[in-house]
């Protein structure tokens, strides 16, 4: 379980005992290559009957697969089909995409936005540290989490945070083999800017981490202070992947399990990866994301995800140019790549809340949830503007299947106009409501008894 620190903006080496700015030769040279061949993007609605073809040429550069992907999938475009190629100085990627409603991309926007993130300035990729905590920068504070899992930790969190006088704005949730990671964006309640106070940081470091270590996790418990920026999905790959949750698995037998199979082409010196699963949003993303955190280049590749099941063939080689030469590290990339692409699979039941935004709304609905026995696999929390848009993901806590009384009961006590379930499972028979709902009067009680230990309230309270 790990939390930390961190203030944004520029990179950071630590040299002994401080911290010193650092740009290398490396980096500058690059650049000037990218400056002299600039990317070339070509959107085409013409070749397809059915998708947009995205072709990108550029220089070839440590992480350009990841970044291209990333570009589509912060766009929310489906890739049905891909082609990758970057033997050599050079690489060459043809994607086949739509948008959600499976309808071709009419978007000025993705020519520049992909040039951008390969370009001199293109860094948002860049691995800088591995250690967890808490980020400054002038719009929020990020906290990052790691731990063992279990019933009620997500409400704990949250109603420390509101007793601190924190406001989430951004959150993220991940769960698997036992073990939570989470990136949270939170601001001052009285001013909406980030918390900068290190006295203060210093507290909800030491609260939070007494919130996740709970007597069950005491040996893994640790908390750093760095320096960096990376992607919130892949930050949570990383963090997950650094608390072990690849290790093993504790998931439900029966369940269908990606294939993934890695082997030597010894006649051209790669190493073959063959990923089959079912098909799901951001599939993608997630494992070129695990390549590239493990150090593997993609050199050639094939995507196939136009049905139910994707599947997807990698050419691969490590960092060093040798293909994996080991059972050890065979086995490694195995596990490595199905415990990605578990992470962000959609266990439970899913639960929509849309409605006014206030301070301690997310620690009120989780409370809920945990007075009605169910347990949060997963969690996107979204604040744009005044209202809040987020998605829990949500199992009985005993590890039978929520019913629909359970739902029905915590839809009446958040509201029925700003609760909404999107599950086939599910059958909605109460009466409709209108008219808005106000949370504001609902509860108040619920984690008493965490925040008296934690010495957030008094006794007579």
């Amino acid at each position: 379980m790990s939390f930390m620190i961190q203030n944004c903006g520029f990179v950071l080496v630590k040299m002994d005992d401080y911290w010193t700015s650092s740009v290398s030769v490396e980096d500058e040279f690059e650049k000037l290559v990218l400056r002299m061949n600039p990317p070339r993007v070509t959107v085409d609605n013409e070749a397809d009957l059915k998708a947009t073809v995205i072709k990108v040429d550029s220089v070839n550069k440590s992480g350009s697969l990841l970044e291209v992907v990333q570009v589509l999938t912060d766009m929310n475009l489906i890739i049905s089909r891909g082609y990758i190629s970057s033997d050599g100085q050079w690489f060459m990627d043809v994607f086949y995409v739509t948008d959600q409603q499976n309808k071709k991309v009419f978007d000025d926007n993705i020519t520049e936005r992909i040039k951008q993130s390969l370009g001199p300035k293109g860094r948002s990729f860049r691995n800088f540290t591995r250690s967890v905590g808490v980020q400054s920068a002038i719009e929020h504070t990020t906290i990052e989490l790691t731990g063992r899992d279990r019933p009620g930790l997500l409400s704990e969190v949250f109603a420390v945070l509101t007793d601190l006088k924190c406001n989430v704005v951004v959150a993220e949730v991940w769960t698997h083999n036992s073990r939570v990671a989470s990136v949270l964006y939170i601001t001052d309640e009285a001013n909406g800017l980030a918390i900068n106070d290190p006295d203060r940081l210093a507290k909800i470091k030491q609260l939070l981490l007494y919130v996740l270590k709970a007597d069950r996790d005491l040996q893994s418990a640790n908390t750093a202070v760095s320096a960096g920026h990376t992607h919130r999905d892949r930050r949570l790959h990383q963090m997950m992947y650094a608390d072990g949750d690849y290790d093993k698995d504790d998931t439900v037998c029966g369940r269908s399990e990606p294939l993934v199979t890695v082997d030597n082409c010894e006649d051209k010196g790669y190493t073959l990866v063959n990923v089959r699963c079912t098909d799901r949003p951001k599939l993608l993303f997630d494992t070129v994301c695990t390549l590239t955190d493990l150090q593997y280049v993609v050199f050639h590749g094939t995507i196939n995800a136009e049905g139910t099941v994707a599947h997807q063939e990698y050419y691969i080689r490590h960092t060093d140019g040798c293909p994996i030469s080991s059972e050890a590290e065979r086995e490694c990339v195995i596990h490595c790549l199905q415990a990605a692409i578990k992470r962000r699979n959609s266990e439970g039941i899913r639960l929509e809340l849309c409605g006014e935004d206030r301070v301690g709304l997310l620690s009120d609905v989780t409370r809920i949830f945990r007075e009605n026995g169910l347990s949060v696999t997963r969690a996107e929390v979204t604040t744009r503007g005044t209202q809040a848009a987020n998605v829990f993901y949500v199992i009985d806590a005993s590890g039978y299947q929520v019913k629909n009384e359970t739902i029905e009961a915590v839809k009446k006590q958040i509201g029925q106009t700003i609760l909404s379930v999107k599950d086939d499972t599910y059958s909605d028979s109460s009466p409709q409501q209108t008219g808005k709902f106000s949370l504001g009067n609902v509860f108040r009680t619920g984690s008493e008894k965490l925040l008296y230990n934690l010495g957030l309230i008094k006794p007579d309270s």
